[in-house]
């Protein structure tokens, strides 16, 4: 696909600016904009938007993040443009959505997670919901949503040849990732919190620190795993209580584990789980995952030219999906 990103003239896009660069440019910015073109317009100048209107035909998509409204008023909305262009499949991506008593409220990534209650059921009991180092709704909630609506769409164009509009809610879509605790709370009114589910803690399903510091990911809960992980821990607690509804049980075979755990290092036990099928991994720091033998072989990392220097090349991301023919 061609993509142009269109850039202010008085408010650059803030990733050029983070640190840290390489090679003269911000890493965040290379990754993201790679492989797109990039154009400067003034959005208030009527000649840019005459230039917008006039090559409008010539694109198929539109993705825009402005607060509602902001495009109506620049002239430049799905009802206008779809004039020109009835092709057009325009995708408005906002905080809160186009409606409602939110859709003008600013907001970032970390309270999208609090007002879809994911932030309320995370973390620990006694520390409270944690900060987490990726943009979930950002990006698990409003991008990739956007390009499934966007493909949809594309699709449907092919029988009926009209475009759509989208509208896109990064809190909408993140709470709609709630699918387990969400269809427990609306259906059999079961309240959560941290450390009372399934999978944010409240059962041996969690993390567990060695004697050295470091940690270590348990997630053995089909039977045969369980049974395997009992085995490698000399813990028969582990298939006495590990599927119990029981509390307490719950926190038993917890502590019973962590104490198992502390006896070794994070360097022991990554030798005793290397060769054991039980869903027990070794939590690696971002380095050390990018280093290692699971990134090589499945090509995490590819060398792409700078865009201001094409015989230099750095270091970046791959796209993960493979397929097969093209």
């Amino acid at each position: 696909a061609e993509v142009i990103h269109i850039e202010s003239p008085s408010r650059p896009d803030l990733i050029r600016i983070m640190p840290p660069y390489a090679n003269g440019q911000a890493t965040a910015h290379s990754y993201l904009n790679r492989n797109k073109q990039s154009i400067v317009l003034d959005l208030k100048d009527k000649a840019s938007i005459d230039l917008i209107k006039a090559k409008i035909s010539e694109f198929d998509i539109v993705i825009e993040q402005f607060r509602p409204d902001v495009m109506r008023r620049l002239g430049l909305d799905y009802a206008t443009l779809a004039e020109i262009n009835p092709r057009l499949i325009y995708c408005s991506i906002t905080g809160y959505g186009q409606t409602g008593s939110y859709k003008d409220r600013a907001g970032h990534d970390i309270n999208y997670l609090a007002l879809a209650g994911i932030a309320g059921y995370s973390g620990r009991q006694d520390s409270g919901p944690p900060p987490l180092g990726i943009q979930v709704a950002d990006i698990g909630g409003g991008s990739l949503h956007a390009v499934i609506a966007i493909l949809a769409a594309v699709v449907e164009r092919g029988r009926s040849g009209m475009g759509q509009y989208i509208d896109i809610s990064m809190t909408d879509c993140v709470a709609s990732l709630n699918s387990m605790a969400a269809s427990a709370t609306l259906a059999a009114q079961v309240e959560q919190a941290p450390e009372h589910g399934m999978l944010n803690g409240g059962i041996f399903y969690d993390y567990y620190m060695t004697q050295d510091g470091r940690y270590f990911s348990i997630g053995s809960l089909e039977p045969q795993f369980m049974s395997g992980l009992s085995v490698a821990l000399d813990l028969p607690l582990l298939l006495q209580k590990g599927a119990s509804l029981d509390v307490e049980d719950r926190q038993e075979v917890k502590q019973a584990i962590q104490e198992k755990i502390k006896t070794k290092s994070f360097k022991e036990w990554n030798e005793i789980f290397a060769n054991l099928d039980v869903c027990v991994e070794p939590v690696l720091s971002l380095t050390e995952s990018l280093n290692s033998p699971l990134a090589q072989e499945r090509g995490w990392i590819v060398d792409v030219p700078l865009q201001n220097n094409a015989t230099v090349t750095e270091p970046q991301l791959a796209c993960p999906i493979k397929f097969s023919r093209s």
